[in-house]
């Protein structure tokens, strides 16, 4: 007991951050669940929460490691409760609908705008609780306002189910963001102007883009309309590839860097006109006033981009620095992580599942317990000696870089299965430029468009973007720019993340204990084997593992994002088509006349591939059939066919040695309040398929 006591004692200061960690877990926890828990669940929280401070004034460790179990307990209740709480999904019609509906958002695209409507009537019908985005024809003359009515035919369709089992969950995702579903128009809109008016903000930030994109043209406008709005929609494709594959991308997501910047001009331009007014510097303490004005202006660039999860991270960070500033204490600590991190689960636990709230998260981490292990090796730089000055903050922009950048590569490697290699040199370049040009120009920008100024201020951030698309560009063109690589695992992802937090968390040497965690973490994609069949929730998609390829069935409507996640999957960046009736050879693949056995090894069964009903000799033959059609009749063989993922979803098969292993979505995601009931013909009250489903 002693010795729970001293180490208690020894690490004191740094425990406070793991009840951060519990608060994830327990989110995490009831997310992880393949049905909803008992509402009695809820209610372990409070007691447990009880019972820890109890216990802790007796048995320190004792009480500590209740305390985590009553804090995850607390994530648990939060994450259900808001769960909830949603409004449940509407059922959409299946053909061409009138929308009518209030415009809440307008985005601009490369070619187009795509707007988001609230409480949209669908033909007549009462208001939907949910919003719903629609993307208007690129030849559409309107130009829609917020707060503005609008009437437009369209077409519209629920979130699409994962791509395959285990996939990002569109369908959870909208579920907690209040989207009913997203289509396109048939028509040209007819817009109205609204009683209302425009909201607020929602009618700033479309000015402020058109305003932006009028000065500077092309990518350049819509990457510099980014920096000041959060919208991201209308970079051009080629232009967010080379972000993304440059090591960029987090420099178009609002973030820690972009808000230090503001926060950093604003507070020294506050101090500075403070300074000059006698009578106001002589009864208020300059640093103080500058301090809290600046992170006014920090809110409300909060608000105007969007408040997504990695702003709400630096906004909740920004809030505890300037207190500390105010109290006279260091501004970053990991205790104000862990206070912004679960300010950010209490508000949006379902943020811990996406990368950008895990990413986010974790470059700020690495960053803080970095740099204080850092601090005390670095020499003071001394009054005037320039060149040392000069040096360290060279080392700086890139020890940052290169923490950062380790800290997001798991994450990056789950989630896209990519690997940016020259990150850190396209960042040594990029980043000094938006620090020093790009944001104070943003700034000054946004401070002369009441007077018509902008201009001024526009053209030399049109600049300094032109200068970062360059330089993303240049470094995405190298040889060997992007690693593609089949994905972790959740469970590798789980090590990794556990040892980062024990290797930051700590202090004492043990720490170092996480690093085999985080070793095997990223070693756990050798021992996850691809599916060697994929069928789409459609079956208009069906891909067979090829070697270390992807071979694929394709049909007319094909989704264009489910065969994007399953070359992510697969690590590659291309499949093959398979012939719809000619010849096909691969490892373990024969085709003709329309038809594949797969055979992965030789000891595995066979699998048969067919365009239409099985002959009666395939189905004694083989193993399994999968067929993009409805398979009638009695077949010896295990069946996936159309029918198979019209009921459960995606399906993904593994052929090994001892039969065949079918995992299907709803069986992958169990019975959440997301995911869509087993679905039942119209006129029917059973969910036996229908004689043809549209």
């Amino acid at each position: 007991m002693a010795e729970s006591v001293g180490l208690i004692a020894a690490e004191r200061g740094r425990l406070a951050p793991w009840l951060a960690v519990a608060l994830g877990a327990g989110v995490l926890l009831y997310f992880s669940l393949p049905a909803e828990p008992s509402a009695g669940a809820i209610w372990l929280a409070p007691p447990l929460l009880a019972l820890a401070v109890w216990t802790a004034a007796r048995w320190p460790l004792a009480g500590w490691a209740l305390g985590l179990v009553a804090v995850a307990a607390l994530g648990f209740a939060v994450a259900s409760w808001q769960a909830g709480r949603q409004p449940p999904m509407p059922d959409l019609p299946r053909g061409a609908t009138i929308l009518e509906a209030r415009i809440a958002a307008v985005e601009l695209l490369p070619e187009g705008r795509r707007l988001t409507l609230e409480a949209p009537r669908l033909d007549g019908a009462a208001p939907l609780a949910r919003h719903v985005r629609i993307r208007l024809k690129h030849d559409d003359p309107a130009e829609p306002q917020p707060g503005d009515l609008v009437r437009v035919r369209a077409l519209v369709r629920a979130p699409a189910a994962p791509a395959y089992p285990g996939a990002w969950d569109f369908q959870r995702a909208a579920w907690f963001s209040g989207l009913a579903g997203s289509g396109f128009a048939l028509g040209r809109a007819e817009v109205m102007a609204g009683e209302a008016g425009a909201p607020l903000l929602a009618g700033l930030r479309a000015t402020i883009e058109a305003r932006v994109t009028a000065a500077i043209p092309g990518a350049a406008g819509a990457v510099a309309a980014a920096l000041l709005t959060g919208g991201q929609s209308a970079i051009p494709a080629a232009d967010l590839g080379a972000m993304r594959d440059s090591g960029l991308a987090h420099l178009l997501s609002v973030s820690g860097l972009h808000i230090a910047i503001v926060m950093g001009l604003s507070f020294g331009l506050l101090r500075w006109l403070l300074a000059l007014l006698p009578w106001v510097a002589l009864r208020l303490p300059g640093k103080a006033a500058a301090a809290l004005g600046a992170l006014a202006v920090g809110g409300f660039y909060l608000l105007l981009t969007g408040c997504a999860v990695p702003m709400q991270r630096s906004f909740a960070m920004a809030a505890l620095a300037t207190l500390a500033l105010l109290t006279g204490r260091r501004a970053l600590s990991l205790r104000a992580w862990a206070l912004a991190a679960a300010a950010v689960l209490l508000l949006q636990p379902a943020a811990v599942l996406g990368a950008s709230f895990q990413m986010s998260f974790a470059a700020v981490l690495a960053l803080i317990a970095g740099w204080e292990a850092l601090r005390p090796h670095l020499p003071k730089p001394g009054r005037g000696a320039w060149r040392r000055r000069l040096a360290l903050a060279a080392f700086g922009v890139l020890a940052t870089s290169v923490l950062a950048g380790a800290a997001t590569t798991p994450f990056g490697l789950h989630h896209f299965g990519r690997l940016q290699l020259y990150g850190v040199a396209a960042n040594a370049l990029a980043v000094p430029l938006t620090s020093a040009l790009v944001m104070p120009a943003g700034m000054a920008a946004a401070a002369l468009m009441p007077f018509g100024l902008e201009g001024l201020a526009l053209v030399p951030m049109g600049w300094g973007v032109e200068g970062i698309l360059v330089v993303a560009r240049w470094v995405a063109s190298w040889p060997g720019a992007v690693l593609t690589a089949p994905p972790i695992p959740a469970w590798g992802l789980g090590l990794c993340a556990f040892g980062m937090l024990w290797l930051c968390l700590w202090g004492a040497r043990w720490r170092l204990l996480g690093l085999p965690f985080i070793l095997l973490g990223l070693a756990s994609g050798a021992w996850q084997r691809a599916p060697d069949i994929l069928v789409s929730a459609d079956a208009r998609l069906i891909g067979l593992r090829a070697g270390q390829g992807l071979a694929v069935q394709k049909q007319a409507g094909a989704s264009g994002l489910t065969r994007e996640s399953w070359l992510r999957l697969h690590g590659v960046t291309e499949a093959t088509l398979l012939p719809k009736t000619g010849a096909y050879s691969a490892a373990g693949i024969e085709c003709a006349a329309g038809s594949c056995t797969l055979r992965p090894a030789p000891d595995a069964p066979a699998a048969v591939l067919l365009r239409g009903a099985p002959p009666a000799e395939v189905c004694a033959g083989a193993a399994l059939v999968v067929s993009a059609e409805p398979v009638r009749g009695h077949c010896a063989a295990q069946v996936v066919d159309r029918f198979a993922v019209w009921r459960n979803g995606a399906h993904a098969i593994w052929l090994v040695p001892d039969g065949v292993r079918v995992l299907s979505d709803r069986a992958a995601r169990g019975a959440r309040p997301w995911v869509p009931s087993v679905p039942v013909p119209r006129g029917t009250t059973s969910p036996d398929p229908p004689a043809t489903i549209e």
